[in-house]
Formats: structure tokens, C-alpha cells, sequence
């Protein structure tokens, strides 16, 4: 399998931004920041948490991460039953 670019990078790295076509680039309004919200990582904390196996199981078998998947689900239901 090949992979390699056959994307001029010398002529990409030489271009100015007048010369850069972002026309097809719709512009950021106010609509799109007032959607948007700040986000900063947090450290996650290391607790002890009882589950039952089959949901333990279930997540063990969406892969690796399954703990990050876990705390996302965490998260969710938390942010969906704040008052």
C-alpha cells in the first residue's frame, strides 16, 4: 500500500494567505460562539466504583479505552439529569 502525498508541499508552504482560496470556508458568526462552549480537560480521579459483570463486560468489549467509555457515559447521564 502506498501512502505517500502527491501534494506539492513546497508550493503549499510558499503561498501567502492572499493567495490561499478559503472561499468555499463559511465564515464563524456570532451564532456559531454562542453555541459553542469554553472546554477545559480536567484530571481524571482514580475511584472504586461496584458494577455489575455483565455491564463491565459490556464494556470491556467496546475496546480498550472502556474506561475512558465508561466515564464518558458517566458524564453524559450527569449532564442530562443536572437540574
Amino acid at each position: 500500500m502506498n501512502n505517500s502525498s502527491r501534494t506539492n508541499w513546497d508550493k503549499v508552504d510558499s503561498l501567502t494567505e492572499e493567495e490561499i482560496d478559503t472561499s468555499d470556508i463559511p465564515p464563524l458568526t456570532e451564532e456559531f460562539f454562542g453555541n459553542s462552549r469554553w472546554w477545559k480537560p480536567v484530571t481524571p480521579m482514580n475511584v472504586i466504583v461496584q458494577v455489575d459483570p455483565e455491564t463491565l463486560a459490556w464494556f470491556q468489549s467496546q475496546g480498550e479505552d472502556y474506561e475512558k467509555k465508561m466515564a464518558a457515559a458517566l458524564r453524559i447521564y450527569a449532564e442530562a439529569h443536572k437540574m
